[in-house]
């Protein structure tokens, strides 16, 4: 029996989406109005997170080795030059340039039990001065160029391997906006990260006995990545989406889905658990293809409803379930 149709009608895993009070009623922000505070509330959040740093007593991950641990846990790569929109490509290009710099910080790291990787502890702040170049940023609702634009292409690798291994997600932020309609979409929508350092983060724990170690390479085509281990482990992860859609509020469309996870066991190939790991909800910045076809409403023709606010479900007492938090800015200027 699939889950789809085991699933209890009443659960509330299974409802569709609400869309966020602060994507409903989008008021504008205090930096919106008064554009010459935000460079100030982005230093006062960067200092925040910088306190937090040093007094969270975190043993962060910093050590790395040269040589491959012995056992490949998940292996995945992503096209390097991609077609979004009508942006430039010349920032495509420079987008590589950019992912050579941060994969170099990267690449290597190990993450022994108990410690913590964090992508923007690891790559530091992206300047000029440190060579990156211009690529494509998303800043309160548009696309625009700033130096190290399209890193967040490395952290969108990274996440992805990490559902498909034991590690915990203690730290991830989605952009609150879809920008472009899909173009040769490979992973569900939902999965990517958005980063900004430093307060906008995409971090991982180690809760195994096992060393895990990250491998990034920016290749011919693709971002290439591996996440690999000194032994094995006893699972295997799918990760898939459903109940994806779009809905219309008041002129104004959204996208939301559900992204899951199957547990397997290794050694008989049994699916030990499925996992709810996220609901996603984002404003939408194009036209959906196909908003007018009767497949994508309600048989009056209508919008799917939307149910009262459902937090995601999580179990708390499966060891494996990532434990996704949002960073802490609302709506950042964030790289991808």
């Amino acid at each position: 029996m699939t889950i789809e149709t085991a699933a209890r009608a009443d659960d509330p895993s299974e409802a569709p989406v609400d869309i966020p009070p602060a994507l409903r009623v989008r008021h504008r922000r205090l930096t919106e109005r008064v554009p010459a505070l935000y460079p100030l509330a982005v230093e006062l959040l960067r200092l925040r997170r910088s306190w937090h740093w040093l007094r969270s007593g975190v043993c962060w991950a910093t050590d790395r080795a040269t040589d491959d641990l012995p056992v490949r846990i998940k292996q995945h790569k992503s096209l390097l030059l991609r077609t979004l929109g009508n942006s430039e490509m010349w920032m495509q290009h420079n987008k590589v340039r950019n992912l050579e710099l941060a994969a170099t910080r990267i690449d290597g790291i190990l993450i022994k039990p108990g410690e913590e990787f964090s992508f923007c502890r690891l790559v530091g702040r992206a300047s000029r001065r440190k060579g990156y170049l211009d690529g494509m940023l998303l800043d309160n609702g548009e696309a625009k160029a700033g130096p190290g634009g399209g890193i967040c292409q490395l952290a969108n690798l990274l996440h992805w391997m990490v559902l498909h291994s034991p590690l915990t997600v203690t730290e991830r932020s989605e952009h609150s906006f879809d920008p472009f309609p899909d173009n040769g979409r490979v992973l569900p929508w939902g999965v990517g990260c958005a980063v900004y350092y430093n307060y906008v983060d995409l971090r991982f724990r180690n809760d195994t006995d096992a060393t895990f170690q990250v491998r990034v390479h920016v290749g011919e085509r693709y971002l290439e990545g591996e996440i690999r281990a000194d032994r094995p482990v006893p699972y295997s992860y799918s990760v898939y989406a459903r109940n994806e859609d779009f809905i219309e509020r008041e002129g104004d469309w959204f996208r939301r889905n559900q992204i899951w996870r199957d547990v397997i066991d290794r050694r008989t190939g049994d699916r030990v658990r499925s996992e709810l790991i996220k609901k996603n909800c984002a404003l939408v910045k194009y036209v959906p293809d196909g908003v007018d076809e009767p497949s994508a409403l309600n048989p009056d023709g209508h919008a799917p409803a939307i149910p009262e606010d459902h937090p995601p479900v999580i179990p708390e007492d499966q060891s494996l379930t990532q434990r996704l938090r949002h960073a802490d800015a609302e709506n950042p200027t964030v790289e991808l």
